[in-house]
C-alpha cells in the first residue's frame, strides 16, 4: 500500500492510467521522461544526463531527438524535475544550454509518488485558543509566500509548482480567516492591523519580520528586496511596492516597524528591517499590563526653554562634504550599526546596559556645514536632534552659569527617559565650554568660567548617548576635553568641484536662468556653503522684482562681490546642502 503509486507509475503499461498521470499536467511523451528517470532513480542512479535520457527514449536517426529538448524544457517549468547548474530563469535559458546537463527528479515529484496527492489536507476548522496558535498559521502563510518567491526566481510565473503553492495559500488562508471568525478572545496582532488599516501586502511584511523574530533567525527575512519580492509578482509590483517600505509609508510611519540602515562593500546604503520593540512587547506579552506610554519629544519640548527640537530632513548622502570627512563620517555610522553594537556587548567590549554612543566635535570656518552635517547625522541615525545654541548661555543665565550647565545634562536625560528615546544631542558654537581654561583667576568672571568649564567637562565624561559639539577653532580647545571625544572631524572651505555641487544643489529648481547661465563661472569664487546660500538669497530678491525675473550670471556675481567686500556681514545660515 505504501507503494502503490511508485509501483503503479512504474508498471502500468499505459501511462495514461496511471494513478497520478491526471496531476501531472504534462503530455505522455514527458510522462514517459518521468517513468525512465524514476526506474533510475530506483535503481540507485539519482542524475542522469538530458542527452542520454533523450538518446535512449527517442532513438532516431541522425539529431532528431533533439527536438524533444522541449519536452524537458517543460518538465522543468512544471517543477517535476529540476536542473542544480543553472544560474538564470528556465524559461530564459535556451533549449541548447540544457543540452549536456544532467537532471533529477525533484521533491514534489517524489512527494507525488510517495503520497499520491501534493493536495493540503488542513485539520477542522477550530477557534485559536492563543495567539502561538495563531502565529502557527500565519507562519506557515510566510513560509508558501517564501517559497512562491524563491522558484518564481528560477522558473516561470505560470510554473504548475506556483499553481500548486498559490492554491495551497488560498486554502491556508481561508482557513485563517475561518478560525477567526470562531475564535472569542482577542488576537492582539489583529487588532494592531485594524487599528492601523493595513492591507493585505503591509500585513504580510509585518508577519514576515514577526517570524524573523519568534525564529531567531539571521537577517532572513529583514532585507528590503527580500520582503518587496515577497508581495510582488511581476517587477512592475516590486517597484510599486518598493513604497511600502519607504520613509512616509503606513507601516513606519505608524511606528510598527523600523530599520537600520548598513553600507555596503560596493558604497551603497542597505536596509534591515525590525518590529519595533513596543509593537513587539504588545504581541509577545498580551496579557501583561501595558507599559507606560511613550510621551512624544515635541510635547515636552514645548515646556521647556533650553532645547530646541529637529526634526531631520536630510541625509548625510544629501549633503556636500570633502571626501575625506564623508568617509570619516560613513565609518562612524558603520561603527553605530546594531549588528556591530551587539557583536561588541557580546565580545565585551561594550558594557550590555549602554546603547549607541559616540561624542564627536565638529570643527571648522563658519558657513562649512557643521551644523546641517550633524542634522543630517542624526537622519541616518534615525534619530531626532536636541539643540542648544551654547553661545546664549552666559547671557541666559547670568550668575547661574554653573548650575545651567547641568541643567542643560538633566533636561536631556529627562526628556531621554520621558519619551523613551535616544535623541541626538547637539552642542552648537560651543567655543566657550571647550576652550583652554584660564590659568590666572584674577577675575571673578574666570573663576565662574572655569567652574562652568569644569562641571561641563564632568558632564561629557560620563555622558550617555550621542553628543555633537561645532566649533570654529580646534586649536583652542582645552586638552582635557579633547581626550573625551571620540572623533575630531574637519569641516574644510568646499573646492572648486564641491563649490559646483553646491551651487547646482542650492539654486531654485523652478526658476528661469539666462541661456548661457553657468555655474563654474560662479564656482570659481571661493565661497563656503553658507556664504553660496546667503548669496542665492538675495540674489533671489532682487530678481523677483524684476520685470522679467529671469536669473543671470552676473547677478550672482554683483552679490557675490557685496558679500566678499563684507556687505552682508556674516551668515547665520543653518548649513549647506
Amino acid at each position: 500500500l505504501y507503494l502503490k503509486y511508485l509501483i503503479d507509475f512504474l508498471e502500468n503499461r499505459d501511462i495514461k492510467k496511471t494513478l497520478i498521470y491526471s496531476q501531472l499536467k504534462c503530455s505522455k511523451e514527458e510522462a514517459e521522461i518521468l517513468r525512465y528517470l524514476t526506474k533510475q532513480y530506483v535503481g540507485g542512479v539519482e542524475e542522469s544526463s538530458i542527452i542520454d535520457v533523450l538518446m535512449e527514449l527517442f532513438p532516431t536517426k541522425k539529431y532528431q531527438y533533439i527536438e524533444k529538448l522541449s519536452l524537458i524544457k517543460n518538465l522543468l517549468e512544471l517543477g517535476w524535475i529540476i536542473q542544480h547548474s543553472l544560474t538564470q530563469k528556465i524559461s530564459e535559458t535556451s533549449m541548447l544550454e540544457l543540452l549536456n546537463s544532467s537532471i533529477s527528479l525533484s521533491a514534489s515529484f517524489l512527494k507525488l509518488l510517495e503520497k499520491g496527492s501534493l493536495e493540503l489536507a488542513l485539520p477542522e476548522i477550530t477557534p485559536y485558543r492563543d495567539h502561538l496558535e495563531y502565529l502557527k498559521d500565519q507562519f506557515a502563510r510566510i513560509d508558501i509566500y517564501q517559497k512562491i518567491s524563491s522558484i518564481r526566481k528560477n522558473y516561470a510565473k505560470n510554473s504548475l509548482n506556483i499553481n500548486r503553492l498559490k492554491n495551497r495559500l488560498q486554502l491556508l488562508e481561508k482557513r485563517i480567516e475561518e478560525r477567526l471568525k470562531v475564535t472569542k478572545i482577542s488576537i492582539e496582532i489583529e487588532k494592531i492591523f485594524k487599528e492601523n488599516k493595513l492591507d493585505k501586502k503591509e500585513q504580510i511584511i509585518f508577519l514576515a519580520l514577526l517570524k524573523e523574530e519568534y525564529s531567531g533567525e539571521f537577517e532572513n527575512l529583514r532585507d528590503m528586496n527580500t520582503l518587496v519580492e515577497l508581495i510582488s509578482f511581476d517587477d512592475y509590483e516590486k517597484i510599486k511596492n518598493r513604497a511600502l517600505l519607504e520613509e512616509g509609508s503606513r507601516l513606519i510611519e505608524s511606528g510598527l516597524i523600523d530599520y537600520d540602515e548598513m553600507l555596503t562593500a560596493f558604497g551603497g546604503v542597505s536596509r534591515s528591517f525590525y518590529i519595533t520593540e513596543d509593537i513587539l512587547y504588545k504581541i509577545i506579552h498580551p496579557n501583561k499590563d501595558k507599559r507606560k506610554k511613550r510621551v512624544k519629544l515635541d510635547m515636552l519640548i514645548k515646556e521647556q526653554d533650553i532645547f530646541e527640537l529637529i526634526e531631520p530632513k536630510t541625509s548625510l548622502e544629501d549633503v556636500v562634504l570633502n571626501q575625506k570627512t564623508r568617509e570619516i563620517l560613513n565609518n562612524i555610522l558603520k561603527q553605530m550599526d546594531k549588528r556591530v553594537q551587539n557583536l561588541l556587548k557580546e565580545w565585551g567590549i561594550k558594557d550590555k546596559k549602554r546603547g549607541i554612543e559616540a561624542k564627536l566635535i565638529f570643527y571648522g570656518p563658519p558657513g562649512t556645514g557643521k551644523t546641517m552635517t550633524a542634522v543630517s547625522f542624526g537622519k541616518s541615525l534615525k534619530k531626532k536632534i536636541l539643540s542648544f545654541d551654547c553661545s546664549k548661555i552666559l547671557s541666559m543665565y547670568v550668575g547661574e552659569s554653573e548650575k545651567n550647565v547641568r541643567k542643560i545634562f538633566d533636561t536631556y536625560y529627562e526628556l531621554k527617559e520621558k519619551t523613551k528615546s535616544e535623541p541626538v544631542l547637539l552642542l552648537n558654537e560651543a567655543d566657550q565650554f571647550l576652550s583652554a581654561r584660564s590659568t590666572s583667576l584674577g577675575s571673578s568672571a574666570d573663576k565662574m568660567h572655569n567652574q562652568m568649564q569644569n562641571i561641563f567637562l564632568e558632564q561629557i565624561e560620563k555622558f550617555e548617548g550621542i553628543l555633537i559639539a561645532t566649533t570654529n577653532l580646534l586649536e583652542n580647545i582645552d586638552p582635557a576635553f579633547s581626550r573625551r571625544f571620540d572623533y575630531k572631524i574637519a569641516f574644510e572651505k568646499p573646492n572648486f568641484k564641491e563649490r559646483v555641487e553646491l551651487w547646482k544643489k542650492m539654486l531654485p529648481k523652478n526658476a528661469q536662468y539666462e541661456k548661457d547661465f553657468d555655474i563654474e563661472s560662479l564656482a570659481k569664487y571661493d565661497l563656503t556653503g553658507g556664504q553660496i546660500n546667503v548669496i542665492i538669497k538675495n540674489t533671489a530678491l532682487k530678481v523677483a522684482v524684476k520685470e522679467k525675473p529671469i536669473f543671470t550670471t552676473s547677478d550672482f556675481v554683483l552679490m557675490i562681490q557685496r558679500e566678499k567686500s563684507g556687505t552682508f556681514g556674516e551668515s547665520k545660515s543653518l548649513g549647506f546642502m
